[in-house]
């Protein structure tokens, strides 16, 4: 998610002036506070059109990510997979995640300096071309490397949303839906992967699953160019400057006065090595990172759990499978948000509730509903409660981090990304050993202890929460900037 511009210049301020003067540059800047080309200052059906796009676009690339699991029978008979002693059919899964956290790392913090229309669009055109052979392939390493890409195209598309939302609303309150609208449709695409999947599997082919994409995927394109604008303050206002050259005027934003001179290696390190530095020195970051990458790992280990077990308990097959993972989404849709106070950690208060009781509760439910002698609509209530506290703790931390880190959201967010992704590649893989050796009840239920120990952690920042702010220089710098804004708009 990206919510802020991170530093980007070394230089002293005085220097550039003198620079600036020097040479006699026209620094361009909004008009006024009530410039209308200032995304802070569209109309709200502006910004709600472009939020609810951005939130769409989340939606179904998500489900990219899922959609092909129900069929993983089909392609393993094809490529001559074999499941019996490893979950090798989850490998296209596995690639889709992992490209997703190398991208994350390295594309999302550059939108924050170039801008995000073309970007997208272009990352749109690429994600298209990467789907196409998921239909076609023709062996298992086809599939497997391409969705390594579709995977890294879909993490900077799904989180664009995120992008847009700090772009266009100037204020944590107005950003209070828009967020959970976000955190909604990312969890939501990925849970209903499978539930598109499993009719198209059952009545068509695994390749249509393929083919389908292609056509919907298509037909949005031609509306993303046309309705897709540009929300990125320091873009548009460097295609002001571009205009003014091009009337012979020596005109540059002060964004592209603060980047003369820095090679675009240098950029790309800097964005890939600021999540990092966050994530070993800021405990915030760390523990943020963990919980939020075992609850969407999580769902990721349900959707190869769910086929394991209500086939071995209710003799299902794949494609019913695919429909009872609705119910990871079913309450997460409808029970989101997170309060809004002051203080950052305001923002646990009701992550912590979801994690300990949604997440955990659900996974014990889940665990020890999971008999033959009991209908099926009990690990079912399980796994809804699990979507519902799923939806409540990533909205949770995505707020904290935001608010908490503000001026390197950005970096903060990119980490929390990188690790979901990593979780959700690699967990999964060990779904079928650890249901086959622990047992359906037992295996749920160690998932379930580890989510209560990440939920019971985040209790240290909302105790030490001011302390903790006080030590860290990322904090203190973003708390600062606020009050400075608080005051300027008194």
């Amino acid at each position: 998610m990206v919510f802020a511009r991170g530093d980007v210049s070394g230089h002293d301020d005085q220097t550039l002036e003198h620079q600036v003067s020097a040479r006699n540059i026209t620094v361009v800047s909004w008009d006024n506070d009530d410039d209308p080309d200032n995304p802070y200052n569209w109309s709200l059906s502006q910004k709600w059109t472009l939020t609810a796009l951005a939130a769409f676009t989340t939606f179904i690339t998500m489900m990219n990510g899922t959609i092909i699991t129900v069929a993983h029978e089909a392609i393993n008979q094809e490529f001559n997979i074999s499941d019996a002693s490893f979950p090798h059919s989850y490998w296209p899964v596995t690639s889709w995640a992992v490209g997703g956290g190398c991208f994350s790392l390295l594309i999302l913090p550059l939108m924050e300096d170039f801008g995000v229309r073309w970007v997208f669009l272009s990352t749109y055109l690429c994600f298209i071309c990467f789907v196409i052979p998921q239909a076609l392939a023709q062996n298992f390493a086809t599939l497997v490397v391409t969705r390594f890409f579709a995977g890294g195209c879909v993490a900077i598309l799904a989180n664009t949303s995120a992008t847009v939302i700090g772009n266009v609303w100037d204020s944590e309150k107005a950003r209070n839906v828009p967020v959970s609208l976000y955190i909604v449709t990312y969890l939501a695409g990925s849970s209903i992967g499978p539930v598109i999947g499993a009719p198209i599997y059952q009545y068509l082919s695994w390749r249509w699953i393929g083919y389908l994409q292609l056509i919907w995927y298509g037909a949005l394109l031609p509306v993303y160019f046309f309705l897709f604008k540009e929300c990125r303050g320091i873009a548009i206002l460097a295609q002001r400057a571009k205009a003014l050259r091009k009337e012979g005027k020596l005109a540059y934003t002060q964004h592209e006065i603060d980047m003369e001179g820095t090679s675009m290696m240098r950029i790309v390190a800097r964005s890939a090595t600021r999540p990092i530095v966050l994530f070993f020195t800021e405990s915030v970051v760390f523990v943020s990172t963990l919980w939020s990458a075992f609850t969407v790992g999580t769902l990721y280990l349900f959707t190869q759990s769910v086929e394991q077990v209500f086939a071995g308990l209710y003799g299902w097959t794949p494609a019913q499978a695919g429909y009872v993972q609705k119910t990871i989404l079913q309450l997460g849709v409808s029970k989101h948000g997170s309060p809004r106070t002051p203080i950052p950690e305001a923002r646990l208060y009701l992550a912590i509730v979801g994690g300990m009781i949604g997440i955990s509760g659900g996974m014990f439910t889940y665990a020890w509903t999971s008999y033959p002698n009991l209908p099926w609509i009990a690990p079912a209530v399980g796994l809804a409660m699990v979507g519902a506290g799923s939806v409540i703790v990533v909205t949770g931390i995505s707020d904290y981090v935001v608010d908490a880190y503000s001026k390197y959201a950005a970096s903060a967010i990119g980490i929390i990304a990188a690790g979901e992704n990593t979780f959700s590649a690699f967990l999964p893989l060990a779904a079928m050993s650890m249901y086959s050796t622990l047992g359906y009840n037992w295996a749920s239920t160690l998932l379930a202890f580890i989510s209560l120990a990440l939920s019971l952690a985040p209790i240290l920042f909302v105790v030490w929460g001011k302390e903790i702010r006080a030590r860290s220089p990322f904090m203190k710098e973003a708390m600062l900037e606020k009050r400075r804004k608080s005051i300027d708009s008194v």
